[in-house]
């Protein structure tokens, strides 16, 4: 199949336009043959200075294809998250005394370091839900509850709670499948 010649100066233009930078000439294309049929290739690097609103939507637009994976190829590791929790929980607030803005910095913090460092595990196809409590240790009693669609096959959590002289601490990660 032959390109153009018009076909090869839009593309030519497309390129320059967008600041392309080809391993070829914009009119040279390499003819290679695969299986008996005939390909035209072309490597090229893009980059932009300013992109429009037509490619910032194109940039963030991802299709993907159907897997038609029912499970999780690799399950949710709960001993490993749980030892996470634990070490970020403790590091964190060993020290502290519970005063209730640095809390409520902490929370965020602590929450956002768990996310992280589980997300570093590399677990395929779960979407992570971490939620970090912080209260004072005043000999009061606390229930705190959490509800969810669930599947048991797929979805998993980890919990650690920390307790030190002056505060407590519940930090739970849920991993739910994503299919």
């Amino acid at each position: 199949m032959m390109m153009s010649g018009i076909a090869k100066d839009r593309t030519a233009h497309t390129l320059k336009k967008r600041g392309s930078v080809s391993s070829l000439s914009s009119h040279e294309f390499q003819r290679r043959v695969l299986h008996g049929r005939i390909k035209d290739r072309m490597s090229t690097v893009s980059y932009m200075d300013e992109p429009s609103q037509r490619d910032l939507v194109s940039c963030l637009t991802v299709q993907m294809e159907n897997t038609y994976q029912l499970g999780p190829t690799k399950h949710f590791p709960v001993i490993t998250v749980n030892r996470i929790l634990k070490d970020v929980l403790t590091s964190y607030l060993q020290e502290e005394q519970y005063e209730p803005e640095l809390c409520k910095q902490l929370t965020k913090t602590i929450a956002e370091v768990i996310k992280g460092q589980v997300k570093d595990l590399m677990i395929p196809r779960f979407k992570l839900i971490v939620i970090v409590h912080i209260g004072p240790l005043n000999g009061q009693c606390i229930l705190i509850g959490s509800r969810c669609l669930w599947n048991t096959k797929s979805d998993n959590f980890s919990s650690y709670v920390f307790r030190n002289s002056s505060l407590f601490a519940l930090a739970n990660v849920y991993a739910v499948y994503f299919e």
